[in-house]
């Protein structure tokens, strides 16, 4: 696949991007809907569905394209990938939410969400600047990709602990949108084809959106950072964008802030954990950087949130303003 897009014409590599694109978010989609089925065909909780199948389908379109850059050495478009959809997560969908409907904000995800999304981005900054389980620097080793995805199991089951706390206790849980009845049981059979239907379409689309924006990249001599900060990272976060917008106009948008936080925790510690623990992933300045305003961002709504349990039209609007004004940043940087 390289060699026809590095041969292909420009407008062909364009339309690659956004197969590649389609790809990987119907791919997850399908994933998510088979995995999702059969769990609920084996009598496993809905609760622990949400929290482990449907939220880990949120990142893997993310963990395609920085799995697939990690093994084919375009390290840049690993991390910046990641960081890049946080940001945006963060930043854009929040702020959007926030500037339709005010966004309610729960008293879990300023005392416990956010404080963990800060500790995530500091931690993977301080495994890349200390390349720990590599000797060359700014590196996440394979040892870095073992400590994260054992930070991310230990997640899971904290929140599969206290969701099921709270379930027994008679409260309501809600988990990335998705309660028991929009859990759809379907055939076993067509279950197993929309699972290795949907694993084809993530890997193909994950190798097809990477050698599309590598040809893309330099092509316009551009950066690989700045591809996956931007066209990759804003691509395979289109799905949370239209999403949260919907759910503004039929003003449901209690949890959006709650999934975006959420989702962020999940791109750091499972995509790179994976990704790196395959194949070691090398950080750049531009990446230590980019960490460092993901790490101030979320201060920045850390703070929106806490004022008032809740983020409004003006604080959506300075979310907005932050984000553009980043964007311009890594453009003339």
């Amino acid at each position: 696949m390289g060699e026809f897009i590095n041969n292909a014409s420009m407008l062909l590599v364009l339309v690659c991007l956004v197969i590649g694109f389609v790809l990987l978010i119907k791919g997850a989609d399908f994933f998510v809907e088979g995995s999702s089925s059969v769990a609920k065909r084996l009598h496993v909780p809905s609760i622990i569905i949400g929290l482990t199948i449907v939220a880990m389908g949120t990142s893997l379109p993310e963990t395609a394209v920085s799995v697939s850059a990690s093994l084919t050495g375009n390290n840049e478009l690993a991390v910046s990938n990641v960081v890049g959809s946080n940001i945006f997560n963060l930043m854009v969908v929040i702020g959007v939410c926030a500037i339709l409907a005010t966004v309610d904000v729960a008293k879990e995800t300023i005392t416990r969400d956010i404080p963990l999304s800060l500790i995530c981005a500091a931690l993977l900054a301080i495994l890349g600047i200390s390349g720990i389980g590599d000797k060359s620097g700014m590196t996440l080793g394979h040892l870095d990709g073992v400590i994260l995805i054992g930070c991310f199991a230990g997640y899971i089951f904290y929140m599969i602990k206290i969701a099921l706390k709270a379930s027994k206790e008679g409260k309501k849980v809600e988990f990335e949108g998705c309660s028991d009845e929009e859990i759809k049981v379907v055939s076993l059979p067509l279950s197993i084809l929309y699972i290795v239907g949907g694993i084809i379409a993530i890997a193909f689309g994950g190798d097809l959106t990477v050698d599309a924006a590598s040809r893309i990249a330099s092509d316009l001599g551009m950066s690989q950072t700045l591809i996956g900060l931007t066209i990759v990272s804003i691509g395979t976060s289109l799905p949370e964008l239209v999403t949260s917008i919907v759910a503004a106009r039929k003003n449901e948008v209690d949890m959006a802030l709650g999934n975006a936080i959420g989702s962020n925790v999940f791109n750091i510690l499972m995509v790179l954990g994976i990704a790196s623990a395959i194949s070691p992933i090398s950080l750049i300045r531009e990446n230590i950087i980019d960490l460092c305003v993901l790490i101030v961002f979320t201060i920045s709504v850390w703070i929106f949130a806490g004022t008032k349990r809740r983020i409004a039209r003006n604080e959506g609007i300075c979310m907005i303003v932050f984000y553009a004004i980043y964007a311009v940043y890594i453009v003339m940087r």
